[in-house]
């Protein structure tokens, strides 16, 4: 499944592409074509995204709100001569008016015509957002202090944090020496806001650069005479699907567990089982 930064990289690639434009919207496969109608020969004002969510508003405070879910994908193509025939499952075409870019939506989990109160029951049920200046990390704070479910859980639940996936979840928890199953309650509120400073910095550059690099300079390949990473999601990473290789750190082989349906990657020399230090 896409994580925050990529629909953050969509939002402004929606943006550069259709707002301030006239768009044509239609639903070529046809499951979206009754709100497509309504929203088709208006103004695109603009995209944004709050987590894995993506909202592309219109006129009237309608917006077209999507979640790709684990098999969606948006594609936007930008200074084209000539708009193509669609090709396979397109629920959602969008088309500039002068003809010079669209998009394609395609296997999308969610894909619907809603009001901004609509939008906005979305996003109250979502965590603050790392990527978002407007996010507020207490309020995840707040659920994470309180909770005795794993940090590695946690991290993944959209209404406690918006937008961390299997990725940034792995990969924030080994910059930071803890283990997945590290129950919330124990963190102290400064890990926690160093875990938050440190998404802010990786998921923006993940944004930036539309991949997902969490290794410091002194661990990339380069600094350390190593072959780059090959994998389909791309990226330099500590531990995420490195399952059995050696800890780029420590040495030591990397592990993985099945958390709530999820793949954990962690290191058990540099994120050691937390012990608690309270007299028993």
């Amino acid at each position: 499944m896409p994580e925050g930064h990529t629909l953050h990289r969509l939002a402004l690639d929606l943006s550069e592409a259709f707002a301030g434009h006239v768009v044509r919207v239609g639903s070529p496969q046809g499951r979206f074509a009754e709100s497509a109608a309504l929203v088709d020969g208006q103004l695109l004002e603009g995209a944004e995204a709050w987590g894995k969510h993506l909202f592309v508003e219109f006129p009237a405070e309608r917006f077209v709100h999507v979640h790709l879910g684990l098999y969606g994908k948006l594609d936007v193509h930008t200074g084209v001569v000539d708009v193509p025939d669609p090709v396979g499952q397109v629920r959602m075409r969008i088309v500039r008016g002068d003809g010079t870019a669209y998009a394609d939506l395609r296997g999308a989990t969610t894909c619907e015509l809603v009001t901004a109160a609509q939008r906005d029951q979305v996003v109250e049920r979502s965590g603050p957002d790392p990527i978002r200046p407007d996010a507020d990390p207490d309020r995840a704070w707040g659920r994470i202090r309180r909770s005795r479910a794993p940090i590695g859980g946690l991290l993944m639940d959209q209404t406690v944090l918006a937008g961390v996936g299997n990725v940034y979840r792995a990969e924030v928890l080994f910059r930071h020496r803890m283990h997945p199953l590290r129950p919330g309650t124990t963190l102290r509120r400064g890990q926690w806001q160093a875990m938050w400073d440190d998404l802010v910095v990786l998921m923006a550059e993940g944004v930036r650069t539309g991949r997902i690099d969490t290794v410091r300079p002194e661990h990339t390949p380069e600094a350390m005479g190593r072959p780059p990473r090959k994998d389909d999601h791309g990226g330099e990473v500590y531990v995420y699907r490195r399952h059995g290789q050696p800890c780029l750190v420590c040495g030591s082989k990397v592990r993985t567990e099945v958390l709530q349906g999820r793949n954990l990657f962690w290191c058990p020399r540099c994120q050691p089982t937390f012990r608690s230090r309270a007299v028993q």
